[in-house]
């Protein structure tokens, strides 16, 4: 629900209001009782996101993210075992000629 912001006419008086988008504006002023209230129109509260970054995975369901959970470790001794078996087949480079002396 929005905030709109008021003036009455009569008095000068200015006010914030909590209302629904459906409901009609305010037309008393709640301090002078007159009949000249008016809704200003107003730039609104703009969406502003914070914290390192927003994905569409972000807002998965809790049954999602359990099963994803599950896969997680399989995954990660898959990719252990891997780097294992790969390290004791690379070759060291010939090493650098002596420099002229």
């Amino acid at each position: 629900m929005p905030t709109y912001d008021y003036q009455c006419d009569a008095c000068g008086h200015g006010f914030e209001e909590f209302q629904s988008i459906t409901a009609s504006p305010l037309k008393k002023c709640p301090q002078c009782g007159k009949l000249k209230l008016k809704r200003l129109l107003g730039t609104g509260a703009g969406l502003i996101f914070k914290g390192n970054g927003f994905y569409q995975t972000d807002y998965r369901s809790e049954s999602y993210t359990q099963a994803a959970q599950k896969d997680k470790p399989a995954v990660e001794s898959k990719t252990a075992s891997k780097k294992d078996s790969s390290a004791g087949t690379k070759t060291n480079p010939s090493p650098a000629p002596a420099a002229n002396r």
